[in-house]
């Protein structure tokens, strides 16, 4: 029987796919590019070296893509299999990051007469191609060379094996009831999902689990301040060596040795800590200007943050006599202040954001604005029942197409994110669509009830297709700058913020909402009291999100040797700068923290907050021409989501915005006073 995984069409074969096909296909693909190189530089060029490794290297990203994919959203039989091809794959990349006489062609290229005249694309591709040769050690020599190709495979290893810890950390903890008093508070949306995990491990009455819904619903509503205390110290203690599961799927140690195989990376190719080494890729011109911008950004927050913190803890002493706040009283409480000043809360808004409606107004609102449609095919293959496949269509052509596994549940990753499965790229006889995944974590549909959002479900939606459509939308046909490829890392965080701002327009809210069970619109008092609330406690939040950049930044920056308790020093030193809120003292946040230690956010988080200068600054054109104005929306189209990486993001903005970057609209929609902040290159 052949390998679906040799000669994947367009759409992976889900209904094909099984773990044992993985180890043959990898080999056999890789197999293939490696022989391809060989073949092209018998007769270096574009033509006859790069777009020839560039067909067979796709073919290898079409197979491992599923696979990567699969560990992801079902993860058991299919974790080892990964394992095994990540650290093939991750060898390859390596070898080829590495080897002189690619890197040789890529220089007499760029050295070339023609060069000038190529197309803007193909030109960059070649200039960050030479970048990336050189942050792969492909000036290294003898043992530094080994050791460089060694430690991007340990690397590899150790990512994954972070990321594994948090998942089976948190499938490992879970606490049952059949006494319905003890989750007083719980809205009848988090009781039933309760309900069905119960009777998914044959249980009667209901099951709490650490998965982002249970998790949220308890902390938010739950009116047991113990059960409280019992699921936050739960959450904040995964994969660590305290909590309820201390030592079982501890993060330290890989902590550790991801930190200083990083630091060593950095150093061999002369850099002085990994941080250096990030911003090489990235927009930012230098550590010293993140920092700048990060600490000048909370030094106008914080005070704010501690009057929004003085009123919950005078709210909280007050109306219930707590006289100390907890961590886990926190969320609590600011739902109860909440309620009192503004009468609205996310469960009294989820009736009106049925999952269906929700999605259906999402892509009215997008062909609105770039002129696209969707359109759900049910006879395209998935991994899950609950999984849709959708086509998009501009002037009556497919020109891409998604996935989208919206809901939460067992061994499936936390979290929300978008990944591609094929990126838009053109051969000789065929252009290639670009195909996204896009995956949440929701509740799903129990009982008689369909999926309901939070609000906050939906801007996370929004997030999500905002990076899909930067995917998807590109007309780059060469495959290194298409879509989000080559896009500076806190730059590609843009166009999904950008489109969480259409959650907050009443004009698009009532295109994706309605009651669940009449239909009837959000009603105006509901929307006025949403919008009045859209601010509260938005620099608590922005401080916590500073929290988390600079330890990341300052721990990637460090010239030191990072042990476990270091890690834990910086942080509470972090905190003790920037946070306004408690901590428990088995808080060990860090051993969770995924996008620095297994995604590709280390020393990178900033790139929240950076892009969010960006996005909050391209939507204020939106505002002053309309949310849906046609013109804007095509403007931000062509020079922002069709460029993918083919051109710098500082010059793609200019060019939407007529001027460079300014902070003002991040923080009036942030309800924060003025500050002035540069983010330019210069």
């Amino acid at each position: 029987m052949s390998n679906p995984l040799l000669n994947i069409p367009l759409l992976p074969p889900f209904n094909q796919l099984q773990p044992e096909q993985v180890k043959p296909a990898i080999t056999k693909l890789i197999e293939d590019c490696q022989k391809q190189l060989q073949h092209g530089l018998e007769n270096p060029g574009w033509e006859s070296t790069l777009e020839p490794l560039e067909q067979v290297q796709d073919q290898l990203n079409r197979a491992f893509s599923p696979i990567s994919h699969l560990n992801s959203v079902l993860s058991g039989e299919w974790r080892a299999p990964y394992e095994a091809a990540l650290a093939q794959v991750t060898a390859y990349w390596t070898e080829q990051g590495q080897n002189r006489e690619l890197y040789e062609v890529y220089q007499q290229l760029a050295a070339s007469p023609e060069f000038a005249n190529w197309p803007q694309p193909r030109k960059k591709s070649v200039e960050l191609g030479l970048r990336d040769f050189e942050l792969s050690g492909v000036g290294l020599e003898g043992e530094a060379r080994e050791r460089f190709a060694a430690n991007s495979k340990r690397l590899s290893e150790l990512t994954s094996q972070f990321a594994n810890n948090v998942l089976d950390a948190t499938n490992a903890w879970s606490w049952h009831t059949e006494n319905e008093a003890d989750l007083s508070g719980l809205p009848e949306t988090a009781l039933a999902a309760a309900m069905s995990a119960a009777k998914a491990k044959g249980k009667n009455g209901w099951l709490i689990t650490l998965e982002g819904p249970s998790y949220l619903a308890v902390m938010t509503h739950a009116e047991n301040r113990e059960l409280r205390q019992l699921v936050h110290t739960a959450f904040a203690s995964r994969a660590s060596e305290v909590g309820p599961n201390a030592g079982e799927f501890d993060n330290s140690e890989v902590m550790e040795s991801i930190l200083a195989l990083r630091a060593e990376q950095a150093r061999l190719l002369g850099m002085a800590n990994y941080a250096e080494l990030s911003l090489a890729s990235k927009m930012a011109p230098s550590c010293e200007r993140v920092l700048e911008f990060l600490n000048d950004l909370a030094k106008r927050a914080k005070p704010a943050a501690e009057q929004e913190m003085a009123e919950l803890r005078k709210f909280a002493s007050e109306e219930y006599q707590l006289e100390e706040l907890q961590p886990w009283d926190i969320a609590w409480v600011a739902e109860k202040l909440k309620q009192q000043r503004y009468a609205i809360s996310q469960e009294e808004l989820r009736p009106y954001f049925p999952y269906a409606k929700v999605v259906e107004g999402l892509f009215a609102v997008v062909e609105k604005l770039f002129g696209v449609t969707v359109q759900e095919d049910t006879t395209v293959a998935t991994w899950h029942k609950d999984v849709q496949f959708f086509w998009l269509y501009r002037d009556g052509e497919r020109i891409a197409g998604f996935y989208l596994d919206a809901f939460a549940r067992e061994k499936k990753r936390g979290g929300a994110w978008m990944d591609t499965v094929t990126t838009r790229r053109r051969s000789e006889d065929s252009l290639q669509l670009p195909v996204a995944y896009l995956v949440c974590n929701f509740s799903p549909a129990a009982g008689d009830m369909p999926s309901l959002l939070t609000h906050y479900e939906v801007t996370t939606l929004f997030h999500e297709f905002g990076h899909g459509l930067h995917h998807m939308l590109t007309q780059i046909d060469v495959a290194a700058v298409s879509g989000i490829n080559g896009v500076a890392w806190d730059a590609v965080e843009m166009p999904s913020q950008f489109l969480e701002n259409w959650c907050w327009q009443p004009q698009a809210i009532a295109m994706i909402s309605a009651h669940y069970q009449t239909g009837e619109a959000l009603p105006a008092e509901l929307l006025e009291k949403m919008l009045a609330a859209k601010n509260f406690q938005s620099a608590m939040f922005t401080v916590r999100q500073l929290e988390f950049a600079l330890f990341d930044f300052r721990l990637h920056a460090s010239e030191e040797a990072m042990d476990a308790e270091k890690i834990q020093q910086l942080i509470m030193a972090v905190r003790s700068e920037v946070a306004v809120v408690p901590v428990a003292e088995e808080n060990r946040f860090q051993h969770g923290f995924s996008h620095i230690f297994a995604g590709g956010y280390a020393a990178g988080y900033y790139s929240y907050k950076w892009a969010e200068v960006l996005s909050a600054d391209a939507f204020s054109l939106f505002e002053e021409q309309g949310i849906f104005d046609s013109v804007t929306g095509e403007s931000f189209m062509h020079s922002i989501l069709e460029q993918g990486g083919s051109r710098d993001a500082l010059e793609l903005f200019v060019e939407f915005r007529g001027r460079e970057p300014d902070i003002d609209a991040l923080l009036r929609h942030s309800g924060i006073e003025q500050l002035e902040l540069n983010i330019s290159p210069a």
